[in-house]
């Protein structure tokens, strides 16, 4: 049997950007802090954290190195939480510098630092960590980080070391702070948690969930913990907007659009408010002091997967609507009772999910999960398109990487309701041809689909069972039972008749005179107002018969019976049913009708279950 390869799509372009990027030799390491200059130049990470707790991860994901200034719109929050914003306000700002990180931007009347995200506003930021001493500051500041990662963090006392000892330039800025009023008492004091704020120790995963916890409206997505209110999440998330990147917030925002907070250390920190956290470490650095391969696969995941913030819904409707195995729920073909005991025992190898609303990557993410998570017992996945108004380019690439995955996998795949999705048949027309398309999106109705998918099931199954072939009278659904002698005496009142195609052999409204026994070819069953562009209700093959129900109340047809393609037929009529009790063949009639009970019984369990599915 071949090996399932579980490997998600989004796992697999994670893959694609890490291995894009590794080899990038642009940027150099930090060096103005010696310890960071040990750094390998050659680690990289990248996370994506999504806001219910999914992560995906490749590279160098799990390696430490120092949280840096990636710290500073955490602990703004803290501050937050802990005074309230008009308190905060008044010893930090949250207009841009335009400055470099490390830029001396205060307020010219009041002293003020322009935001937190630089190392003034940052350092006055520190000195509201709530506790009675330095200790319980300390212990309250790294609980506030360790909440947002979901997990206890490491410290390095060599970086935290190295940072207090050449911080010459930090420990101007926080005695002019103390000149401004702005710090109260020893400016060391916050000066030196601020240095020990840096030196905490996180992954790239780490900020990936710490940036997820900030998507989730300030619930950590992983342990469910609310970190911080929803008005204060919003006012982080401003903040990192427009100051996050420092002197590239401007361009990080129109090229990528997503919140952001770098760190020297090598390591960005972005947020898809509503949708996902992104974390990524790469030592490297541009002239702005921000990861350089970190800023390129940034930009490249919000291109490929539209997470741009100002492209994307506010509110995301989760686009799975339903999900059905083949034992569940059926295709139009009314089945003989041998096939629906196969599908019943077998269907489960055929998956359904039907989607809805506009997908976005957001949105389509946790179906390619469940799709995957399921599709190691699948022989079939069905993805119905029908109720999706709209299909983001992110999306078209994860459904066909999806359907390439399947393929791979041993998993036929099927696009149905999909004729409308101008967008979607572009982007696989573009990427295959119009052949590819035609394959993966051959049948437009799920029914249809379904149907397929079943007849190859019972094919693969139980062979004997699946009926695409003429069927005498011997094999008929009801004439199971029937002895030779029977089935002679049977025949002897039926009339073979052959239609073309489109012929309307019953037609509703009219007289019930008639039943038929389907030979060769097949039928449709039509409601009285059905276009003839309108699929049928249900169809029925060979083996299969119509029109016998009235044998019970001889009410006029409720339906009309059309042929699909050139079909042949055994008439019997119901004249010469009657005749049968009259002619010592009471016996015959009651077997026909014992079995027509039977028919009917099967049909009803297996609408049963498809009902109870549907609830």
């Amino acid at each position: 049997m071949q090996k399932r390869d579980s490997t998600s799509p989004i796992q697999h372009y994670l893959q694609h950007l890490h291995d894009k990027y590794a080899r990038l030799e642009d940027g150099a390491v930090a060096t103005y802090i010696p310890e960071l200059g040990q750094a390998d130049p050659q680690g990289f990470g990248i996370v994506i954290a999504t806001v219910d707790g999914q992560i995906y991860e490749v590279g160098d994901s799990g390696t430490p190195f120092t949280i840096q200034s990636i710290s500073k719109p955490l602990v703004y929050g803290l501050a937050l939480e802990t005074h309230g914003h008009r308190h905060v306000a008044t010893r930090v700002g949250v207009e841009p510098s335009g400055e470099a990180f490390n830029s001396i931007s205060l307020d010219p009347a009041t002293g003020r630092p322009m935001n937190p995200m630089i190392n003034a506003g940052a350092i006055a930021t520190t000195s509201l960590v709530p506790g009675e001493d330095d200790a319980a500051r300390r212990l309250n500041l790294t609980g506030a980080l360790a909440s947002f990662a979901g997990h206890e963090l490491g410290f390095d006392q060599k970086v935290y070391e190295s940072e207090r000892d050449t911080g010459h330039r930090n420990r101007a800025i926080a005695h002019l702070l103390r000149n401004f009023g702005i710090l109260m008492g020893n400016p060391e004091e916050p000066l030196d948690l601020y240095f020990r704020q840096c030196s905490v120790l996180v992954t790239a995963r780490d900020l990936a969930v710490m940036a997820a916890t900030l998507a989730n409206g300030g619930t950590n997505p992983v342990t469910g913990r609310r970190i911080l209110q929803p008005h204060n999440t919003g006012r982080v998330l401003s903040v990192m907007t427009s100051c996050g990147m420092y002197d590239y917030s401007g361009a990080w925002i129109h090229n990528v659009g997503m919140p952001a907070k770098s760190g020297v250390a090598g390591g960005i920190l972005a947020v898809l408010p509503g949708q996902l956290g992104v974390g990524v470490y790469s030592p490297p650095l541009d002239s702005k002091g921000n990861s350089v391969r970190g800023v390129r696969a940034c930009t490249d995941l919000s291109r490929d997967f539209g997470l741009h913030l100002f492209n994307t819904p506010r509110v995301v409707t989760p686009a799975l609507k339903s999900s059905h195995t083949g034992a569940e729920i059926r295709g139009r073909r009314l089945r003989r009772r041998g096939e629906l005991d196969v599908l019943h025992r077998h269907g489960a190898e055929i998956r359904v999910y039907q989607l809805r609303g506009r997908l976005v990557f957001a949105s389509i993410e946790p179906v390619i999960r469940s799709v995957i998570a399921q599709a190691s017992a699948a022989t079939h996945v069905i993805l119905d398109l029908a109720r999706v108004v709209d299909v983001d380019p992110a999306s078209c690439r994860l459904l066909l990487d999806l359907a390439d995955h399947l393929r791979r996998a041993g998993v036929h795949a099927h696009f149905t309701g999909a004729g409308d999705q101008a967008a979607f048949r572009e982007y696989i027309e573009a990427r295959l041809s119009a052949e590819g398309w035609s394959r993966l999106a051959e049948h437009r109705h799920l029914a249809d689909a379904l149907e397929a998918c079943e007849h190859d099931l019972l094919r693969r199954h139980e062979s004997a069972a699946f009926v695409d072939g003429d069927v005498g009278l011997g094999d008929q659904e009801l004439c199971r039972g029937l002895t030779p002698g029977e089935l002679q005496d049977l025949a002897a009142r039926l009339v073979e008749i052959d239609f073309p195609a489109g012929a309307a052999v019953v037609e509703a409204g009219s007289a019930s005179d008639s039943m038929y026994f389907i030979e060769r070819g097949e039928v449709g069953i039509f409601l009285v107002n059905d276009g003839p562009e309108t699929p049928p209700l249900s169809t029925l093959g060979p083996g299969m018969s119509f029109g016998e129900v009235a044998l019970v109340d001889r009410d006029p047809r409720s339906a009309t019976v059309r042929t699909l393609g050139p079909m042949r037929a055994l008439r019997l009529s119901f004249e010469e049913f009657d005749r049968l009790e009259d002619s010592g063949l009471g016996h015959l009639r009651t077997k026909l009708v014992a079995n027509l009970a039977s028919v009917l019984a099967a049909r009803l369990r297996s609408a049963n279950r498809e009902i109870a599915s549907l609830r």
